[in-house]
């Protein structure tokens, strides 16, 4: 009897195949469009410089570009001059007959095109400010001044300048492993980051007459070469942000001597430049853990702001393995610092702000720097700098050790939770950059979402964090931080919007639509739900950090994300990439229909066929009646399959004993569950069943489900409790677009984007 049985039961599953495939004709071949298909049609082929589990390979190699700058900011005029000794080491196998040299300021020169390629016309009704600015002003003189270029014997060098590139014809090629010495001069009007835009520049406050100055891209920097393009000499025309080889600096920056400064690296010449009140403070400061510690009070701020010294200051900063420099200057600077703990390291986190940044400012800044290192430490790698500096600016922009942030109070000192959150938010995220791209150095310039994306998603993380360490940091009414991304529900506007204005993630920043939802959104969405959803937080964590060890000091790609992501886990997710990353489909997944069933001992029509086809007896099957249909009319509505088989309860004595017979479930309801996919993008289903009792039970249904029908899968439930509802993405952490469909039995209501569009008709 057991064999038997078993026999008859592997016909039955193979006679539909067969019974399916007798009722269609041959088709035509087609190419592979499964959702679950390789990637290697879009990933770069490994090779010895990145191998195929994502980490550095063996030839792996990247250039060294070292700095000696001495600069001086003319206070009066708004001006920056400045001389630079590059030292760059070629440590590619090429031979390099020039080097490609970056002048971003050229981006707001006179004869810029970065104007040009935008598209323009007149509005019916436009503001004074912007008409005026758009329409009646001459552009100003902003710019790069290149006064020469020689080598280190004072011999002039052949240069190019092509807008925000300058190429320098090298003497004689640089081969493997050798050094090149190169001097530049400059000088710059400095732009005014309030009127005029720009990623650094001055603010100025009329009613002192003063101006605090937050740095950078202020000096001729080298471009990256590497084995994935050779040169990234791509222009740089205002969005996609910057590429840039690792070296070291020592940076002299002259300033008014009651300036107070601070910037990228470690200040040699403290003891020199600060009072021996600042330097008692400084030291008390080093072992504050809770509290920060003022070096320069708000009441010695005001004094300072008074007056304008004519004398001058040099404060000298040497910084080892980054990327960049950037530094922040003024005399309306208050500046404080507090320790936190990093691994067996002190680092210090530190404040700078003008007195229009408080209360605000001293009360949450430092603390807010102080619990992003650590969050963003516990989720990479331990933060290997010493210091980490956040500076107050109407604007939000980061560089190694220092960034600026807005988030200013009323004039009266108060403030929203609108403003309080938004400072908080952004100095996690612009101190987060330290990390990505900062430290994991990837292209910014090509691939804008391996830097925003995957620093907004650690934000989301560390906004988290910040408000169990931080719990009086909350307003009332609010239980956890109210990040603006991370969770699935706030990028389905987005995702369910006009596709005429949706670009894939894997697009280059300047050239896509909601540049906000392309490189921050999304890509921090599809991370955090590969997370929490897909993956869980284990294996997600283990392979985050894996990739971020694997490629600090280093300049990976997209491939090396995706690889790793894979490599570390065991976790097949080209199917992900390629849909979140590539496309710019959707998620809808809803439930099609149910069908409920009872156990019937008439046979049906079904199986009467395969009774006749295979010549079985009709004892040995289980019969399957819809509830509803004409031939369910008079059967019982609760029968146990081994009431309705004689077969089947002799098959359960044959081949179970007493003991095992008394685990074996005994289901009395049968339903058919068809769930489809109007959307574009496969993902999990994620469903609650509700039973009539009031009990429920989860279930996840791995993406993988989709892998041979794109639009709609069924699954057999055999329950012991009837299901009363049905509901697909219970906690919304999909980012499904339309819940409309997620029910069972169907809900007369709309879906959330619809009521998001109601809104916004409104």
């Amino acid at each position: 009897m057991k064999k038997s049985i078993l026999y008859y039961f592997s016909i039955l599953l193979i006679s539909g195949g067969v019974y399916a495939q007798e009722q269609v004709s041959p088709k035509t071949g087609h190419t592979n469009t499964n959702k679950f298909r390789q990637m290697y049609d879009l990933l770069a082929t490994p090779n010895m410089f990145r191998t195929a589990s994502g980490a550095p390979g063996p030839a792996y190699y990247q250039q060294q570009a070292d700095y000696k700058m001495d600069i001086e900011i003319d206070d009066v005029n708004a001006r920056l001059t400045g001389s630079e000794i590059i030292t760059y080491t070629n440590n590619s196998p090429d031979v390099l007959k020039y080097l490609w040299v970056q002048l971003d300021q050229n981006m707001r020169a006179k004869d810029s095109k970065s104007p040009l390629i935008e598209e323009s016309s007149f509005r019916p009704a436009t503001s004074i400010s912007q008409f005026v600015k758009s329409h009646m002003s001459e552009p100003l003189e902003r710019g790069f001044n290149i006064l020469e270029v020689k080598d280190t014997k004072g011999a002039n060098l052949v240069y190019m300048i092509n807008s925000t590139m300058m190429r320098v014809e090298l003497p004689t090629p640089l081969r493997t492993g050798e050094q090149f010495s190169f001097a530049i001069k400059w000088w710059y009007n400095i732009n005014d980051h309030v009127k005029e835009d720009g990623r650094s520049g001055y603010e100025y406050f009329p009613d002192t007459d003063n101006r605090i100055y937050v740095m950078a891209q202020f000096y001729p920097r080298m471009a990256v070469y590497n084995d994935v393009e050779g040169w990234q000499n791509s222009q740089f025309w205002g969005r996609d942000e910057f590429a840039l080889p690792f070296g070291n600096f020592d940076v002299n920056i002259t300033v008014p001597a009651d300036h107070i400064l601070d910037g990228t690296g470690e200040l040699i010449n403290r003891k020199e430049v600060f009072s021996k009140v600042m330097m008692d403070r400084y030291e008390k400061a080093k072992k504050s853990y809770t509290e920060p510690v003022k070096i320069v009070t708000q009441a010695e701020a005001e004094i300072a702001e008074k007056g304008k010294s004519k004398n001058k200051k040099t404060w000298k900063l040497s910084a080892k393995n980054v990327r960049d420099f950037g530094f922040a200057t003024s005399r309306k600077l208050i500046w404080d610092m507090m320790a936190v703990k990093i691994g067996d390291r002190d680092v210090m986190a530190v404040s700078m702000y003008p007195k229009e940044g408080n209360p605000l400012w001293e009360d949450w800044s430092t603390k807010t720097v102080a619990s992003t290192l650590k969050s963003y430490s516990r989720m990479t790698f331990d933060y290997p700098y010493h210091k980490a500096i956040s500076v107050h600016a109407p604007m939000g922009m980061e560089y190694p050790m220092i960034c600026y942030n807005y988030g200013r109070p009323n004039p009266d000192g108060t403030y929203s939770d609108n403003v309080k959150y938004g400072m908080m938010g952004v100095i996690i995220h612009e101190v987060g950059h330290n990390f990505f791209p900062m430290i994991v150095n990837s292209d910014e310039r090509q691939w804008t979402w391996m830097d925003e994306g995957l620093n907004s998603f650690l934000q989301y993380v560390a906004e988290q964090d910040f408000a169990e360490w931080y719990p009086n940091a909350l307003s009332p009414g609010h239980d956890k931080f109210p990040s603006r991304r991370g969770p699935a529900q706030k990028i389905i506007p987005y995702m369910g919007g006009n596709q005429d204005f949706i670009s894939p993630i894997m697009s280059k920043g300047l050239n896509v639509h909601q540049f906000g939802d392309n490189a921050y959104g999304k890509p921090a969405t599809a991370l955090n739900i590969l997370r929490e959803t897909v993956m869980g937080r284990e294996l997600f964590d283990y392979a985050f950090k894996e990739y971020a060890q694997r490629w600090m000091f280093k300049h990976p790609t997209p491939e090396d994300f995706f690889r790793t992501m894979e490599d570390a886990s065991a976790f097949d997710l080209d199917w992900f990439w390629r849909g979140w990353f590539y496309t710019t489909d959707w998620v809808d997944i809803g439930v099609k229909e149910v069908n409920q069933y009872v156990v019937s001992s008439q046979p049906n029509d079904y199986g009467k066929r395969i009774v006749q086809r295979y010549k079985i007896s009709s004892d040995d099957l289980v019969y399957l009646v819809e509830v509803g249909s004409e031939a369910s009319s008079g059967a019982p509505q609760h029968v146990k399959p081994s009431e309705a088989s004689k077969s089947l309860n002799e098959y359960l004595m044959d081949n179970f004993t007493a003991e095992e017979r008394l685990k074996i479930k005994e289901p009395k309801y049968f339903y058919n569950v068809t769930f489809n996919k109007p959307g574009g993008l496969v993902m999990p289903i994620i469903v609650e069943y509700t039973y009539a009792d009031g009990s429920k039970k989860r279930e996840t249904y791995p993406a993988e489900i989709w892998r041979l029908n794109d639009n709609e899968v069924s699954k057999a439930i055999a329950s012991d409790k009837e299901i009363v509802s049905i509901v697909v993405d219970p906690d919304l952490e999909t980012a499904d677009i339309d819940t409309s469909n997620n029910h069972w039995p169907k809900q007369n209501e709309k879906s959330d984007f619809e009521k998001f569009k109601d809104r916004v008709r409104g």
